[in-house]
């Protein structure tokens, strides 16, 4: 009796399936077993790795601004809490990059949560 390999559907979603797994190495790219695998789990690492990416650039940025909170002789607690009582509503990504691009800007905002520490 021949083997059935079924038709046009099993073939779209296998061909989809080696489509996701264009470029990877050795038999993942060209076996539908072994590509199924390593599809299936990159597409569980992207997911995980999107939430992560959010964590990753928020602790990047609180890095950046400590640093630069260090330099103008406040920490970085301190300073955020200042810029809570002074209603100063700028969120750690532009924080981030007073901090780098312009010393300046960030300075005066570092002497408006000192002065509302005090």
């Amino acid at each position: 009796m021949p083997r059935v390999t079924r038709g046009f559907k099993a073939r779209r979603r296998r061909n989809r399936v080696l489509k996701l797994a264009k470029g990877y190495r050795g038999g993942k790219s060209r076996l539908y077993r072994t590509a199924t695998e390593a599809v299936d789990k990159a597409l569980q690492y992207a997911y995980r790795d999107r939430r992560n990416k959010k964590r990753d650039f928020r602790r990047i940025w609180i890095t950046r601004i400590s640093a630069g909170t260090k330099m103008n002789g406040i920490n970085y607690s301190r300073f955020i809490g200042g810029l809570k009582k002074a209603g100063i509503e700028l969120d750690r990504k532009i924080l981030a990059n007073m901090a780098i691009l312009d010393a300046q800007a960030f300075t005066q905002v570092v002497n408006l949560a000192k002065e509302a520490n005090a």
